[in-house]
């Protein structure tokens, strides 16, 4: 497909990552008003937070750290540096936590497995503290862990000061980041992401449930956590699917476990109802072909860094235009990944979205008769335009 072709198509496939203020208002109903000091309804594709309010206030999480305790787990046990099977001894430490617990006994060993199996369904500060000493050798540490990764994942108003969530001044979170953390978790290990949608583990004698409500009363719901403490309040973070669309919302600071589960509802009738999300390339997909000079071949491939993914309004969609353009005289050596040109997607004349392409193969430079031959049409192709 040739530049000229894709441009002409580019309309009908480009990704958006939109707020609706972008679309006129008139085309849709204002979003629900929550009674939740803070929430973010957010598309798990796109990462486009379609509702939002207090969303980036710094907020204590509660339980709702422990998304992160888990997390840090599964990523050890991704690169190998844990099993699911390996034992873990449970320290006085541990066994001594407060809250809400898994009931591990001291001096018993535990497997991984069975830890994140007590963090994610029961909540258990005791298996968090197990978990997070076996991993780092001490809750300080691990904290240090989690902060790290905070970064990683780009959750601006997040810092952490244990793995459990209970209170402390420099122990806060927002919406907005546990959102981020959300998503993280769903895309990047599916396999046990499947445990959060689990309704009740039994350990130790004792049969506990999932304190997430909309497992039991919506089919569509399938993860992720709750969190409750006086300061905190009731928090959740939950997410679901319907028609092939995957929806994260996150409430903090209800009134009550009954709240938080209808004002996480709302939200998530709210994005169905109202947002379409829809895939059409994949990253690394050939777009487009550009001229090269001076290289071993004439030309190089170009595509984008991200999926093409869209999150708008139902019914915008043939609303939109774009147009794509390439970097002049793109001169060889171009290494893979090299921006060579960009996308631009206008909503009537406002731009809306732009994004880089790139080069999806590297071009290295041709023999040398080629490229003396390309100098001297440079020079004529420079006098003449």
């Amino acid at each position: 497909m040739n530049i000229t072709t894709f441009a002409k198509r580019l309309c009908l496939l480009v990704p958006l990552l939109l707020s609706p203020a972008a679309f006129a208002v008139e085309m849709m109903p204002s979003p629900p008003q929550l009674a939740a000091k803070a929430y973010v309804l957010m598309d798990a594709s796109s990462g486009n937070v379609l509702v939002e309010n207090n969303g980036d206030q710094r907020l204590p999480p509660a339980s709702l750290t422990k998304l992160m305790t888990a997390y840090i787990a599964t990523l050890e046990i991704r690169r190998g540096q844990i099993g699911e099977n390996d034992p873990v001894t449970v320290s006085e430490n541990a066994w001594r936590t407060g809250g809400s617990r898994m009931f591990i006994k001291v001096g018993s060993q535990v497997t991984v497995s069975d830890l994140l199996h007590g963090i994610i369904i029961q909540s258990g500060n005791d298996a968090s503290v197990a978990l997070s000493e076996h991993i780092a050798g001490s809750e300080d540490a691990f904290a240090d862990l989690m902060n790290k990764t905070v970064a990683d994942l780009g959750m601006t108003n997040t810092h952490f000061m244990n793995p459990t969530g209970l209170p402390n001044p420099e122990h806060y979170s927002s919406a907005h980041d546990m959102a981020v953390l959300a998503r993280a978790i769903i895309h990047e290990d599916p396999a046990h992401y499947a445990i959060y949608s689990q309704k009740e583990f039994f350990w130790n004698g004792i049969k506990q449930p999932n304190r997430n409500l909309l497992l039991w009363r919506d089919k569509t719901v399938d993860g992720l956590k709750t969190g409750h403490t006086d300061e905190a309040g009731y928090c959740m973070v939950s997410s679901a699917v319907r028609d092939g669309m995957r929806l994260i919302a996150v409430v903090f600071g209800t009134s009550s476990e009954v709240a938080r589960a209808a004002e996480t509802q709302k939200l998530l009738t709210y994005g169905f109802r109202f947002f379409e999300t829809q895939t059409f390339y994949q990253k690394g997909a050939e777009l487009a072909q550009a001229p090269v000079w001076k290289g071993a071949t004439n030309q190089v491939k170009a595509g984008l860094a991200e999926d093409l993914t869209m999150t708008l309004p139902k019914g915008q969609l043939k609303k939109l235009a774009a147009s794509m353009t390439m970097n002049p005289q793109l001169v060889a050596p171009i290494a893979k990944g090299d921006v060579i040109g960009k996308v631009e997607v206008k909503l009537d004349d406002k731009v809306v979205h732009s994004a880089d392409l790139i080069a999806l193969d590297g071009v290295e430079e041709g023999g040398i008769f080629r490229r003396m031959w390309d100098s001297i049409r440079l020079f004529f192709y420079g006098l003449f335009n």
